[in-house]
């Protein structure tokens, strides 16, 4: 698996799989200039499928963005940029798109792409600042995490709740499948 999330194990653990390794990817995750959400999703998985290539394993990678129309929202590495990330969403809706792809040892490329809408409500100044004294946000796309408070903060989603968290089991579940791994 080209992650260290422990996020994306314990979803993939719901599917009965554990990976033998953990080889997470260091890559340059800027976006290209005039590069959508979408397609820089797909390509940073793939791009991290590339870097933890094995000859002799499958690896699973995979890329979660928050988009905001063509905008893609940063991963919040202080609190500043969660502040912003999360007054940007109030009371608006924004695209989560959850990228995987998964390479054979043959170097043979499957992909997948969960395209999830949800809508936070409209966020005081109270709930951002009670959400980021939390610490919820760190390092996550966007200023959030849907598994921990920011769930009651959300009026609805449309699509996938695992997407959202960072592993969209549906697609997961048919990508391994497409490759021949036995699932129930």
């Amino acid at each position: 698996m080209a992650s260290a999330s422990p996020r994306r194990r314990e979803l993939l653990a719901r599917l009965g799989f554990a990976p033998d390794r953990i080889a997470p990817a260091d890559i340059n995750e800027a976006p290209l200039k005039t590069e959508l959400p979408r397609d820089y999703a797909k390509r940073m998985a793939r791009e991290k499928s590339a870097a933890a290539a094995s000859d002799s394993a499958y690896v699973l990678a995979g890329d979660t963005v928050v988009a905001l129309g063509r905008r893609i929202l940063p991963k919040a590495d202080d609190e500043a940029t969660a502040r912003e990330c999360l007054k940007l969403l109030s009371g608006r809706r924004h695209r989560v798109l959850s990228a995987i792809a998964l390479r054979a040892p043959d170097g043979t490329l499957r992909e997948r792409l969960s395209d999830t809408v949800v809508k936070f409500k409209v966020l005081s100044d109270e709930e951002i600042r009670d959400y980021l004294a939390g610490g919820e946000w760190e390092g996550k796309a966007g200023g959030y995490a849907i598994q921990g408070a920011a769930e009651g903060l959300i009026s609805w989603i449309q699509g996938s709740h695992s997407g959202v968290v960072g592993l969209p089991l549906f697609e997961t579940r048919a990508l391994l499948k497409a490759s021949g791994f036995k699932i129930a």
